[in-house]
């Protein structure tokens, strides 16, 4: 007898193979109780505390390692303030350049080693002799040495205001220096394993599919609830609402404006909208002819359609900015004027640009949904100004790696803050010293911004902090070093199952595993 397949079993089909399922394998088949399952659109780039300073990484960097201080955790909401993780007790001295830390006895390794004194100066002397991203939160001239085996020392040439809450970010991770025994090296072992005493570990990476972490039984904490957390790496947005709407996933990133707007509407899903700090900008090489010439920077940051942006691609959910502070964030100068589209003035600039600009180039990754129509925006602005705007889409991982070396004309990025000051817009963003990936993606060098900044991080008085900040703030635009866009709440679609999430406007794409249930 003939096999009649019906219209409605012909979609299921579709449908499941879609989702990754076997044809006929129910799509409601829920996720056990003690696995948390994660939908990202991309691999991390490396787990290596000492290189990575992105967010994307962080989902598993943060579960795994534990830092000297963290984020306070108030009435179920992330805060600013830090309180000691593995430090019980701190001590400075009066002129602020002497901290020494007390270090809690019982916390161990996922491999039952010790927490140590020299497990600390491990890890931060292997941050600052790497000298990549993350080195750029603590000051060059800092050193660390062991007081005894529960006690660290650090010392400072200068004060150096934002000090404490370094301590609580990605950077300042304390890794097992049994790595440095590893056959194929610290470097290559740290970037796809984990090797810290927080509560989960790193069980296996496959890469392009799934990443499982698993309790760390030796780890001196409350013991989590969940056993388990699987990321699946799932590039179709579509895709990934699909599997959180039939229970195969409890939490999904990065996802398009109208999917949210559905999703919001979908019985046994949250759509969680928490104020952020986070921003995003297009990078404009000033090393990179044309873009090294300030007029053609110029002439980018004037056609772009900011309100087209925030009001149609991104449903009017997100503020303008009016240059590197955003609202929310301390030294914020509210007389700046938000930036708004002129093209007779792109025109101008255009026009002054020798030899004449004809191509650029767009650089982007699948990582946000927004990013290619907020290209095609630039495009349309340009071509009416006789510039083809060539779109380069690549992986994240790829674009990370033309970002760092320079590689690119302009491109586009998000930027939420590791620790709770204006030095991750201002130092990061404009400091010589950290062009590339360390955080200054525009490639700028400019002395007397460099005096300004490094100024205010060495200054204690806050007002005297705000108005060095927001002097070298008015260079930089008049320079248009970047293009900024848009500040946006962080949008997070979760099962209604899932229980105790909390945000730290500090950490997107950060899970508190260690405390959420279902």
């Amino acid at each position: 007898m003939k096999s009649i397949v019906t219209p409605h079993q012909l979609a299921m089909a579709i449908l499941c193979t879609a989702m990754g399922l076997g044809a006929w394998q129910s799509a409601s088949a829920a996720v056990a109780q003690d696995t948390l399952m994660i939908g990202k659109p991309s691999d991390p780039q490396t787990l290596d505390p000492a290189v990575t300073i992105d967010n994307n990484d962080w989902t598993v960097t943060y579960p795994a390692y534990q830092r000297l201080v963290t984020y306070k955790v108030e009435n179920g909401k992330g805060s600013t303030e830090v309180q000691g993780e593995l430090a019980s007790s701190w001590s400075t001295s009066a002129d602020n350049l002497t901290w020494e830390f007390k270090l809690k006895p019982g916390n161990k390794f996922d491999d039952g080693a010790e927490v140590n004194a020299e497990a600390v100066k491990f890890s931060f002397d292997r941050v600052m002799k790497l000298k990549q991203g993350p080195s750029g939160a603590f000051p060059d001239d800092m050193s660390v040495a062991v007081v005894d085996p529960l006690t660290v020392k650090f010392t400072l040439k200068a004060p150096y205001a934002p000090f404490l809450s370094t301590l609580a970010h990605n950077g300042a991770a304390i890794i097992n220096p049994d790595v440095a025994k590893k056959t194929e090296g610290a470097e290559a072992y740290l970037s796809n394993h984990t090797a810290g005493s927080g509560a989960f570990k790193l069980v296996n990476w496959q890469k392009g599919q799934t990443l499982t972490m698993e309790q760390n039984s030796y780890y001196a904490g409350p013991k989590p609830t969940l056993k388990k957390v699987v990321v699946k790496i799932i590039g179709e947005a579509s895709v990934r609402r699909l599997q959180l709407e039939h229970g195969d996933l409890d939490i999904i990133e990065d996802m398009p404006e109208d999917q949210l707007e559905a999703l919001a509407k979908k019985s046994g899903v949250v759509v969680g909208d928490y104020p952020s700090l986070r921003v995003t900008l297009l990078y404009l090489n000033t090393q990179k002819a044309p873009m090294n010439n300030p007029d053609a920077r110029r002439a980018i940051v004037e056609s772009l359609d900011y309100d087209g942006i925030i009001n149609g691609i991104l449903k009017g959910k997100a503020k303008p900015l009016n240059g590197p502070i955003p609202q929310g964030m301390w030294a914020y100068d509210e007389k700046q004027p938000a930036f708004k589209q002129d093209m007779s003035k792109a025109k101008e600039d255009l026009a002054k640009v020798s030899p004449k600009i004809s191509n650029l180039t767009f650089m982007y990754s699948d990582k946000d949904p927004n990013w290619e129509p907020i290209g095609l925006t630039l495009q349309a602005g340009l071509q009416s100004l006789g510039v083809n705007l060539k779109m380069e889409k690549l992986a994240n991982a790829s674009m990370r790696e033309r970002l760092g070396t320079g590689d690119f004309d302009v491109a586009i990025g998000s930027w939420s803050p590791d620790f709770a000051d204006p030095y991750m817009f201002m130092n990061f963003f404009f400091d010589s010293k950290l062009k590339g990936l360390a955080g200054n993606r525009s490639f700028y060098d400019n002395p007397a911004v460099d005096k300004l900044i490094r100024e205010s991080a060495t200054t204690n008085d806050m007002a005297k902090r705000t108005e060095l900040y927001q002097q070298a703030q008015k260079i930089v635009l008049g320079d248009s070093v970047y293009a900024y866009l848009y500040q946006k709440a962080y949008t997070l679609p979760m099962s209604d199952k899932v229980k105790g999430y909390v945000f730290n406007p500090m950490l997107e794409q950060v899970f508190n595993i260690g405390t959420i249930t279902k």
